[in-house]
């Protein structure tokens, strides 16, 4: 391995003015600084990461923490904070919680102890209201970026999130505009405040419309295609005269949406299906999905817009995004009796 005093004994200079040089000091001329660059690359210098970091007291390492890399909302947040970062000249350490708040506390003490310089943190959401490894964070001012909602156990740091529940209200006055007005709703997970704005984006269209809340309506639906099935079954069973479903997630609506069709229905002559996230398969599913288009990757920009701010000490406040609906076949006027 080349060392800085061979570099310094093949230039003809001292040792000081080399690391000088390669760490772009002003008080060596620029003349100096581009010949002892040059030498120091056709030598095959190699710069020892480690100890710049312990002299700057920084890793330029940022952890990204997310559910799971399989989740289809993901790869295009991802995409766009790996690209920010790199561009500010950082690296990133992923972290999956397959959302496990026991994986969480673990990954996210694993990150601390590589010193990164910071955190983007899709939350494990839990109905708890404190969580210990949240409090550590903010006991250690531990700069820290939220990805979805706050909930009560993170409500002390700053999110960048999609506004789901005016994206839920557009989604269900689109189909009041179809004529629909028994609107069945498939929510998500009761401990996930996005799955919670969505649900009330729906009630309040439909206070806005004067339509009476009727929560036979309402399906707890999880997060799967599954999940969506089963919440589909349930609702034929109970014959709820609904003549549109909409989902708070589109792995929701694919789930409900292919049962359906399975079981001789026609989508959307028989239903409307719209669902949430847009997601690659809405657009190519057996009927394309209407759904809410949220801009993942404005909002991996943003986030790392917001890092930055917090690595340099400034004060960062939570952003929503707006979402726009995309209106595809799934989605036409209620059948006439």
């Amino acid at each position: 391995m080349v060392r800085l005093k061979e570099i310094a004994e093949a230039a003809g200079v001292s040792t000081m003015t080399v690391s000088k040089a390669l760490r772009d000091k002003p008080d060596v001329a620029a003349a100096t600084k581009d010949r002892l660059r040059a030498l120091a690359r056709q030598m095959g210098y190699v710069p020892n990461v480690s100890a710049q970091q312990l002299r700057s007291g920084e890793t330029r390492l940022l952890g990204l923490v997310i559910s799971t890399s399989t989740n289809p909302v993901n790869p295009r947040l991802m995409l766009a904070i790996e690209e920010k970062t790199h561009e500010l000249g950082y690296d990133l350490v992923l972290s999956q919680t397959l959302n496990r708040p026991d994986r969480e506390e673990a990954v996210l003490r694993r990150l601390i102890q590589r010193r990164v310089d910071g955190i983007f943190l899709s939350p494990v959401y839990r109905l708890e209201r404190t969580a210990a490894i949240y409090e550590e964070l903010e006991r250690r001012r531990f700069p820290v970026l939220l990805l979805g909602s706050r909930a009560p156990f993170c409500e002390r740091f700053p999110a960048i999130e999609s506004d789901d529940a005016s994206a839920g209200e557009e989604t269900t006055r689109h189909l009041f505009t179809l004529g629909h007005r028994r609107i069945a709703f498939f929510a998500g997970p009761l401990v996930s405040p996005t799955s919670q704005d969505r649900l009330a984006g729906y009630r309040r269209a439909l206070r806005g419309a004067e339509i009476p809340l009727d929560d036979t309506l309402v399906f707890n639906a999880g997060s799967t295609i599954e999940e969506g099935a089963s919440a589909a079954l349930q609702f034929l069973a109970e014959g709820a005269g609904a003549t549109a479903i909409q989902c708070s997630h589109d792995l929701i609506a694919i789930g409900a949406a292919n049962l359906l069709l399975n079981q001789g229905f026609k989508i959307p002559q028989d239903f409307s299906v719209t669902g949430f996230g847009n997601i690659l398969a809405a657009e190519h599913f057996r009927v394309p999905l209407t759904t809410v288009r949220q801009p993942k990757f404005r909002l991996g920009a943003v986030a790392v817009e917001a890092m930055a701010k917090l690595l340099r000490g400034e004060s960062v406040g939570s952003q929503r995004l707006p979402a726009s609906l995309e209106i595809r076949a799934s989605t036409a006027p209620p059948r006439k009796s």
